[in-house]
């Protein structure tokens, strides 16, 4: 194991240095085997914050060819996260998932397969960004006009 697969590590998985130099160490250098412990890692520490209150949060809206407007109300523990990129990034995902699919309420939305990648669900996209910004994240409510 080298520096530069810490870092390769590192970059492909928004983990810290330490922790991916554990997870190369426990793989025996087998760096995709260092990407799954990290993963299955990150989903733990998941399930620990599913009960966090989120108080912080955000509205995005979008807007496709003026005839369908999404407003999305999504929530985390702190400003700090509502302010960063993974967190803004995964709102645009999700008013464009909600324009695409037209889910019925928030419990459809997280079941519906990503439009992105139908491999994984909407939940397990929001579970990655919890994984990478260390807070809970909870989708409180959406609105969708058609005309």
């Amino acid at each position: 194991m080298n520096v530069g697969d810490v870092q390769k590590l590192r970059e492909a998985t928004g983990a810290g240095v330490m922790e991916c130099k554990k997870a190369l160490t426990e793989a025996k250098g087998d760096f995709e085997k260092a990407k799954e412990i990290i993963h299955e890692r990150g989903l733990a520490k998941v399930e620990k914050r599913s009960g966090r209150e989120t108080g912080a949060g955000l509205v995005q809206t979008y807007l496709h060819n003026e005839r369908i407007g999404v407003i999305l109300d999504v929530r985390a523990e702190t400003d700090f996260v509502v302010r960063s990129e993974p967190f803004r990034e995964l709102a645009k995902e999700l008013v464009m998932q909600i324009a695409a699919m037209n889910p019925a309420d928030t419990e459809e939305l997280l079941a519906q397969p990503y439009i992105k990648d139908d491999k994984r669900t909407v939940d397990d996209i929001i579970k990655e960004v919890i994984a990478k910004v260390g807070e809970n994240i909870r989708v409180n409510a959406f609105h969708r006009l058609e005309v």
